[in-house]
């Protein structure tokens, strides 16, 4: 087995092979700047003074990595020392291939709280660029990404205060598995946030095979030209976001495609591409470079509904502030078409804008006007081309257009079992496909190959089986009031206690009004017999009546049942929604009306999103649990909050496949999968759908799509609970959660937190299955109880802690073993258990008689123990509660007081003892804490500064305060020598 330094040696000899520089002789600071300086100068053919070179060393050192990123691809000014002016470059941005490329070892930037050496730095043209970390084959490339984002949060780190700011890549590789991701400000918190570590990449090649050992990844990725491109080309600055993304290698492969295509001049193509896979993206950049061709007269961007229209065109904004405005209408489009500024050669427009723009019997002579552009070369980039493309729109394009490229993305496209469109050329009648529109297909990366990335989530589909009824058959509904008891009977679990939401839907507006209908009352009915029934938000969209309004004519072009609907009775379904929109407001507060319907389906979708946000900052009474929809956010909706669909409709194919997406978007652990409560017993239609979007992988297809049953988890489950018992056995200690705290050595105590995460992991699976059956649920409680598995909780907290506690202070010096560990604290932490639940819990038991309180004392610390949410602020609670006369009638103000004044009282405490140890007056201390601290500077930034980006709980942040304090009073002490005063409060 190689060591790290035998990796290191070989992976050196490797880039000098590929024509890298290797030089020994930049070990830190100084001789990186003097070599940047040599390449500064070369490049831009001058001559620096020494004092020039330190204004401009300072000019372009950024501590923010999105701003010295920006430098890296734009023309600069220099004002020299005789007051001419210097527009300068740091990397020539014409041909990144032409710069000089280095390598550097074990570089130690030294600064005063710093000291690490970095493995392998890759330098272009002087400047650091990307940061290779090697570890041995036994420690994960996880822990080596960790090890990266923990360098960069150290204070003085070198990332913010010298030319490592210029950092584009990090790439970690144990040799066998290599992985690469983008450089990034705030990436705090990436191993134990509420969102899973991405964007992180293994590389692939254009089948989607992995190239993950080192050798082979140094080969195909860092060739000079080929990182000069991934670095110049297939990065992206996110204005909006002020971060770095680095496109994935099948949106490179697409993109290229698309370029080469049209290079060649090849006909029209189309990018199959799965729901999901930042499908806009690439379109993005695809659209950007063809920006540049100046054999390209315009590149459209089609899309067919108007709220795709907004969404795309904020998408291309979010990449690149500016890059596209509004189409307010078809005669904004043509201007735009005819116009011949740089800004208007990349243009967001809808279909059936287009459209009416090449309608010859338009009033307005849009086509007439548009005669100058006829044979003129234009790309048509289609997203979604499933859809309305197929029509008479396509056909008016490639008439009016003969020159035109035609390309199409689509995460579903339609082949010969799914065609339903038909073209009719005089008598002949045939349907049409994708490839029958855009010719040839240019790249594929199927839903299969993006599960397999864990780019998307698998889905767990619940065929629901109702009770004491006869079944119904394939495809036919079962009664509405079952669905409604059902959803009911499952939501919590389904969605993780609310942690998540859901969409309903239905087969038809009228049974979208009913299913409202139905929830309302129910849930109303409940309530009046049960206080403590906490009711689920419900929301309900679908388009009204047209009526001649274009706004909803264009929303319904891509809502086929909808349109239909509306066309019988349409006052009834326009008092419905009005009555619906009144309920919103009332539950809401908002003021939406019909008459501006696109306004009130924003805020829907947007009210979906605040999933994201805790219920502690922004309250659970803001978000909606469960949307009823009837085609609406079917398609193109994306949100990681939400994770279950119920579906009271028949769906086929890429209209399955579309539906079912909407759940399966990536977060972290607390979102293993899709949740599918399907009511019309579709499996033959599931298992189509499966078969047709598989891709080259259809043999295997339903295994890596969908979930494994219930009962094999269960299995799993017990096979974990199990390996536990063997492992306590190991340590002479009974199975339980007490005896976890007598387990001797780090090493002993790894192996638990390594054991029973993989507990936690499958049960938070079986948590969210919505088909599970009674005796399940026994054999589940029966492997380990609810009380146990708590206490086992408790113990895994406590004793993780510990670990990072020693992960934290020792750092590199830290066990190996322990340096490694990843802790994935979001499995312990409940959507539900935070403060507030905590409070009114105390409250609501405090307040009963013995004999009838929720909880006794024990069990609410046992609770609170057993979740990662209150992690730090749990010894105080728990303290608090010790405290508590458990039958004194609190009220939840009272106890939030009551907890300020204990906690106020303890750190009061603390600073009397740290201020007895050092002779000083317990007033002076506080002074110095409270008003001195939260102004000193630490390596040129403030110390709340430097504290703000952790978010930190109030105790973390006093903790720290103290424990800095109490390094610093002694030295504080020693400057008082002398002087008049009795403490440290002249020093504010």
């Amino acid at each position: 087995m190689s060591t790290e330094n035998q990796i290191e040696k070989q992976l050196i000899d490797q880039l000098c092979d590929l024509k890298y520089v290797y030089r020994t002789d930049i070990v830190d600071r100084k001789t990186l700047e003097q070599n940047f300086r040599s390449k500064f100068e070369a490049l831009n053919r001058v001559r620096l003074s020494d004092n020039e070179f330190l204004r401009l060393r300072e000019e372009i050192i950024n501590p923010d990595v999105f701003a010295a990123s920006k430098l890296l691809r734009e023309i600069q000014y220099f004002q020299r020392e005789d007051g001419t002016p210097l527009h300068y470059t740091l990397v020539n941005n014409r041909d990144w291939c032409k710069n000089d490329f280095e390598v550097i070892s074990q570089l130690r930037i030294n600064t005063e709280n710093s000291h690490q050496r970095y493995d392998i730095i890759l330098l272009i043209n002087g400047l650091p660029m990307v940061q290779i970390e090697l570890k041995k084959h036994d420690v994960s490339a996880r822990k080596a990404m960790q090890q990266i984002v923990e360098y960069k949060n150290e204070p003085g780190n070198g990332y913010g205060n010298s030319l490592l700011c210029f950092m584009q890549l990090f790439i970690v590789s144990n040799r066998t598995n290599t992985y690469y991701f983008a450089n990034n400000k705030n990436q705090h918190f990436a191993f134990n946030a509420d969102e899973q570590f991405l964007p992180v990449y293994q590389l692939a090649d254009e089948e989607n095979k992995k190239i993950t050992h080192l050798e082979s990844f140094t080969s195909r990725f860092l060739t000079k030209c080929t990182l000069g491109e991934m670095i110049s080309k297939y990065m992206v600055l996110v204005e909006s976001e002020q971060k770095l993304l680095i496109m994935r290698p099948y949106q490179i492969y697409a993109v290229k495609a698309i370029v080469n295509c049209i290079q060649q001049n090849r006909g029209n193509g189309y990018i199959w591409h799965t729901t999901g896979s930042g499908k806009t993206l690439t379109s993005f950049k695809a659209s950007t470079l063809l920006k540049s061709n100046p054999d390209i007269e315009k590149c459209l961007f089609v899309v067919d509904r108007k709220d795709l229209d907004r969404q795309t065109r904020e998408e291309f904004n979010k990449f690149q502030e500016g890059s596209v405005e509004e189409n307010t209408n078809t005669e904004t489009l043509v201007r735009r078409l005819l116009s011949t500024a740089y800004a208007d050669k990349v243009i967001v427009t809808t279909i059936q804008k287009l459209g009416l723009a090449l309608d010859g019997t338009n009033k307005k002579a849009y086509k007439e006007r548009l005669e100058p552009l006829r044979n003129k070369r234009m790309v048509f980039i289609f997203d979604e081309c499933h859809r309305s493309q197929f029509g008479e729109n396509h056909q008016a394009i490639k008439e009016f257009f003969p020159n035109s490229q035609l390309f199409g993305f689509t995460g579903t496209p339609i082949f010969d079992l799914n065609a339903n469109y038909k073209q009719i050329n005089g008598q002949e009648a045939s349907y049409k496909t994708t490839e029958d529109v855009f010719q040839q297909r240019l790249h594929a990366y199927t839903i299969t190959h993006a599960i397999e990335d864990r780019n998307v989530l698998r889905f767990h589909i619940d065929f629901f089986k109702a009770q004491g009824t006869i079944q119904a058959k394939p495809g036919e509904p079962i009664a509405q009031q079952a669905v409604v008891e059902a959803i009911l009977g499952k939501h919590e679990a389904a969605t993780n206690s609310r942690r998540f939401n859901a969409i309903l839907a239905t087969a038809s507006i009228n049974d979208a009004i009913k299913y409202y209908e139905l929830f309302k009352g129910i849930q109303t009915q409940r309530k009046e017999a049960d206080p403590n029934f906490n009711p689920l938000n419900i929301a309900c969209v679908f388009s009204p009546p047209a009526e001649g309004n274009k706004d909803i004519q264009q929303i319904q072009e891509d809502l086929t049942q909808e349109k239909e609907d509306n066309k019988q009775n349409p006052e009834e379904k326009k008092a419905a929604l009005k009555a619906i929109i009144a309920d919103y407001n009332r539950q809401f507060g908002t003021n939406h009306d019909i008459n501006l319907f696109d306004i009130y389906y924003q805020d829907i979708q947007r009210r979906i999103k605040d999933h994201k946000y805790s219920n502690k900052d922004y309250a659970a009474k803001n978000k909606i649990d469960i949307t009823i929809v009837v085609d609406m956010l079917l398609t193109g909706f994306d949100s990681k909050y939400l994770n279950t669909l119920y579906v009271d409709k028949n769906l086929k194919f890429h209209g399955l496949i579309q539906a079912f997406s909407r759940t399966n978007r990536v977060l972290n652990d607390t979102k293993p999968y899709g949740n599918i409560l399907d009511f019309r017993s579709q499996q033959e239609a599931v298992n189509e759908a499966i078969t047709l979007y598989s891709g080259d992988e259809n043999g295997r297809a339903k295994e890596i799509w969908l979930v494994e049953p219930a009962a094999v988890v269960i299995e799993k489950y017990r096979e974990a609970v199990e390996a536990l018992g063997v492992f306590m056995e190991q340590q002479h200690l009974v199975n339980e959660p007490q005896e976890v705290y007598n387990l001797k050595g780090d090493a002993a105590r790894i192996a638990f937190v390594k054991t029973f995460k993989e507990v936690q992991r499958l049960k938070t699976q079986l948590d969210q299955y919505t088909d599970i059956s009674e005796s399940q649920q026994a054999q589940i409680e029966a492997i380990l109880p609810k009380e146990t598995l708590l206490e086992f909780r408790s113990s895994y907290i406590e004793t993780a802690k510990q670990l990072r506690e020693i992960q934290t202070k020792e750092g590199d010096d830290a066990p190996a073993d322990i340096q490694q560990l990843d802790f994935e604290f979001v499995l312990f932490a409940s959507a539900v258990i935070d403060y507030d639940y905590i409070m009114n819990l105390i409250a609501d038991s405090t307040q009963r008689k013995p004999s009838r309180q929720r909880m006794t004392k024990e069990e609410v610390i046992r609770l609170l123990r057993s979740n990662a949410n209150l992690m730090e602020e749990q010894e105080d609670l728990s303290e608090y509660i010790s405290s508590l006369d458990w039958n004194s009638g609190k009220d939840v103000d009272s106890l939030r007081k009551g907890f300020d004044s204990f906690r106020e009282d303890k750190y009061n405490k603390e600073l009397a003892h740290i201020a007895q140890e050092h002779g000083l007056q317990t007033a002076d201390l506080k002074n110095f804490v409270e008003n001195i601290l939260s102004r000193m500077i630490f390596d040129g930034e403030k110390l709340t500064d430097l504290l703000a980006p952790l978010k930190l709980t109030w105790k973390e942040r006093r903790v720290k305060e103290l424990a800095l304090m109490t390094d610093l009073v002694p030295q504080l002490k020693k400057l008082a020598q002398g002087r008049e005063i009795s403490g440290l409060a002249a020093y504010e």
